[in-house]
């Protein structure tokens, strides 16, 4: 003890002296302390250093489950280990450094607070308590006569808990039954006719949770079909059991003590809505004297008369004269809320009885929001382009506009977006624009559309805005655009959204002297010449139809796997082509409207991700894009439209190479020094493939490795880029492939990533080879600039 004490005060002296000596001091503190942990321990106690289970099986037992059962054993185990590092309770040492604080706000007990930890002490307690849990949780699983023993094992100053878990072999279901006495014949009659939809099948293991979601499920179908009262406790399970053949028949029953009401099933009389109810307005907004109905029997009390009574025709799935269901009951307060107009909802059900019926009388009382309102917001942009900056959004919304809940948003945006990791190409652009949506919570069309009525509420959309893009000082972008279109859900993984009405029209102004300059000059390759011209020359009218299918496997389950699809069908210029048919008089072989060519074209694609849970803390996420857009008609042997071309490379696509600097086909645009700043371009036709393996350190830290790859092409107009561009057969030999590592700062409301990329692959020859890897080297700055490619981002990349 005296040396330790000595040693202390020495190292305490030679850090002081030696203020660059503090942490190689603090950690032979730290190593002098380890020695001391057993010391400092309650006399009798050890350290709990962990739980080891040892499990013996029956041969019936595959390897599989029982690597799973160790698993969910080792999680339920208490108390939980204090943490180490390689063996070393570090945070236990922490602990005791210092001794005992003798100040309650002082140094030490500071310093024991922050980045100590009190010392978890074996318990024998403990060991017959997780003994008795490993057992229970074998019998829940079907493993109906386990045995489990445990026992405290001492190392020095440390224990650790080994338990022997013997697991029989399991039982399985045999045959799943309902009976119910004669007297209960509408509860029977309800119950045996959604026996068939049971999720327990004859050779499923008998597990209780597979038992307890099969009553949630007999209980759920039973409140769709009136009984208000019904509740999963009232279905009482017997489960017979053939120890011989490890057989057992189940059999779901009512509680004979199940209240009278749970069995009664109930009918909706009245409907009460007060659309302006406020704790300061709750009396006259309460007082049905001033309330008035809807075509649909609906009695609304609404002093102000703020909304249209059809608006609630529109929501509200609970209807007089019908059956109670709970379905239509958490439909219609699903409507209410997303609706977007009401701030609170509430609702009260008051049973009574009518002759020989019950019936409830239903209130839904909702405190709408504000109808108007203003906000100002500053963003910060990350696009795909890597062109990264901020914007300033001013925002005027009407929540009530036409008196059913329309919402009206008219934005206005300024901003500025800088290009990083683009090298001399870089450039930085102005946004300014505005925008005027009106949203309709319904289907504003003479055509019916079938939706899932059990969903939310189809939306119409209609937008009116105009963008203006100062691009670098070298020319404007102009695009004004009207919309108009729907979206809506078939059922819960399925959304449609159809736009039968696009007109965009684009526009090139201001072009600069400087780029007047570089499209005569000598010293640039023709084929950006080319390419720059046509985008200058590009003001064109589209008139198009859009339809996007939307799909999620599993919105709202636990599933490891997840699957997304994402699917666009945009054809262009059919309808103007029947009506423009007046050739335009400085283009003959083109037609147009007052001097402008209308873009003809299909636009085709399909964006496929998938998603595995491989563990708790490592994700696989993939990818797959292919897209394809075909030009014909007025638009013959033209690209599809710059704003409609596909691109590659970039924050959130190939991250190996610059945006935008890759492809089509074989063009080696990344290496050619002399390509002007305000290159652009892209191809009709794009293929690309990202995987990536995403590890969470702790909750805001996150890893990932990934490999991207993809190209894009031109479909029949070489005149561009050359014979090199177009897509053939050999598509696949022209494939970008690279690979990077990257961190992830996770704050809960974004995610902020950077992501390290290189080229493995290039489209093109390289020295007689499209592989670049034989070319790694990390030593050269040279090639460090040329090849390694930093990207920062918001969010996933995919």
């Amino acid at each position: 003890m005296r040396i330790y004490q000595y040693l202390t005060a020495y190292v305490n002296r030679l850090a002081d002296r030696r203020g660059v000596m503090r942490w190689l001091c603090f950690g032979l503190l730290l190593s002098l302390s380890a020695c001391n942990i057993g010391r400092h321990l309650p006399a009798g106690e050890k350290l709990y250093a962990g739980t080891d289970i040892n499990i013996v099986a029956d041969s019936t037992v595959t390897k599989d489950e029982q690597t799973v059962l160790k698993t969910k054993l080792a999680e339920l185990a208490r108390p939980r280990p204090n943490s180490q590092l390689f063996g070393f309770p570090y945070k236990v040492a922490l602990y005791y450094l210092f001794g005992e604080p003798k100040k309650e706000n002082g140094f030490r007990a500071w310093f024991r607070k922050k980045f100590g930890s009190e010392p978890v002490l074996a318990s024998a307690r403990a060991i017959n308590a997780n003994a008795a849990v490993f057992a229970g949780t074998l019998k829940n699983e079907g493993y109906l006569e386990p045995s489990v023993t445990g026992e405290l094992k001492e190392d020095g100053y440390k224990a650790r808990g080994v338990y022997q878990v013997n697991v029989p072999q399991r039982f399985l279901v045999d045959s799943v039954a309902i009976t119910i006495r004669q007297e209960k014949d509408t509860v029977r009659r309800v119950m045996q006719a959604t026996a068939g939809r049971t999720v327990i099948k004859k050779g499923d293991p008998w597990r209780l949770d597979a038992i307890k979601i099969e009553r949630e499920r007999i209980a759920q179908a039973l409140k769709q079909r009136g009984f208000y009262y019904f509740q999963p406790d009232y279905i009482k399970v017997l489960s017979l059991n053939d120890t011989a053949r490890h057989r057992a028949n189940l059999y779901f029953a009512l509680d004979p003590a199940m209240p009278e009401a749970a069995g009664v099933p109930y009918a909706i009389r009245n409907v009460y809505i007060y659309p302006n109810y406020d704790l300061s307005t709750a009396r006259s907004d309460t007082n049905l004297r001033k309330s008035y109905q809807t075509d649909q029997d609906f009695i609304v009390v609404d002093s102000s008369k703020q909304f249209n009574p059809k608006l609630f025709r529109d929501i509200v799935a609970v209807r007089p004269g019908r059956r109670y269901s709970s379905r239509a009951q958490d439909l219609t307060l699903q409507r209410f809320i997303n609706i977007g107009a009401f701030k609170f909802v509430r609702n009260r059900f008051a049973p009574d009885e009518q002759g020989d019926s019950a019936v409830l009388d239903v209130h839904y009382y909702l405190t709408p929001y504000p109808s108007k309102s203003i906000k100002l917001e500053l963003d910060g942009t990350s696009r795909s382009n890597n062109f990264n900056g901020t914007q300033v959004i001013a925002s005027w919304r009407n929540r009530n506009t036409l008196g059913r809940a329309e919402l009206l948003t008219i934005n206005a945006n300024a901003g500025i977006e800088f290009q990083v990791n683009s090298g001399e190409q870089s450039i930085t652009n102005y946004r300014f624009g505005t925008e005027a949506t009106l949203t309709f919570p319904r289907l504003v069309s003479p055509v019916r559309f079938n939706y899932d009525q059990r969903s939310t509420l189809p939306r119409t959309n209609a937008t009116i805005g105009y963008q203006l893009i100062k691009r670098g000082g070298l020319y404007d972008l102009n695009s004004s655009q009207i919309t108009f279109g729907y979206a809506w859900r078939r059922n819960q993984k399925i959304e449609h959204i159809f736009q039968p009405f696009n007109i965009n029209y684009i526009s090139v102004s201001n072009v600069s002297q400087a780029v007047t300059d570089t499209l005569i000059s000598s010293d640039v390759p023709n084929i950006i010449k080319r390419q720059f011209n046509s985008i200058l020359m590009s003001d064109q009218l589209i008139f198009s139809t859009l339809y996007t299918f939307n799909y999620n496997s599993s919105p709202r389950s636990n599933s490891p796997n997840t699957f997304l699809l994402t699917a666009n069908v945009e054809p262009a210029g059919n309808l103007a082509s029947l009506i423009f048919r007046k050739p335009l008089p400085n283009d003959p072989t083109r037609r147009g409207l007052l001097g402008v060519p209308y873009a003809q074209f299909i636009r085709a694609d399909v964006n496929a991700r998938f998603y595995r849970k491989l563990t708790p803390t490592l994700t696989w996420a993939n990818r797959v894009f292919a897209g394809a857009g075909f030009t014909y008609g007025n638009s013959q042997g033209f690209q599809i439209p710059f704003t409609k071309q596909y691109f590659v490379g970039g924050i959130n696509s190939i991250r190996a190479f610059r945006p935008r600097a890759l492809g089509p086909g074989t063009v080696p645009r990344d290496t050619i020094t002399s390509f002007p700043p305000f290159q652009d371009g892209g191809g009709d036709i794009k293929l690309e493939i990202n995987t990536e393996f995403r590890l969470k350190f702790n909750k805001y830290l996150e890893g990932a490795a990934f490999v991207d790859a993809g190209n894009i092409w031109t479909y029949t107009n070489t005149a561009l880029y050359g014979e090199g561009s177009q897509f053939t057969a050999d598509f696949y030999k022209q494939l970008a492939v690279g690979a990077g590592l990257g961190v992830r700062l996770d704050l809960s409301y974004f995610l902020i990533r950077l992501d390290v990329a290189t080229p493995l692959r290039k489209p093109y020859d390289v020295e007689g080879s499209n592989w670049v890897i034989k070319d790694f080297d990390f030593g050269s700055s040279a090639w460090r600039r040329q090849n390694l490619i930093f990207n920062i981002g918001i969010g996933y990349p995919f």
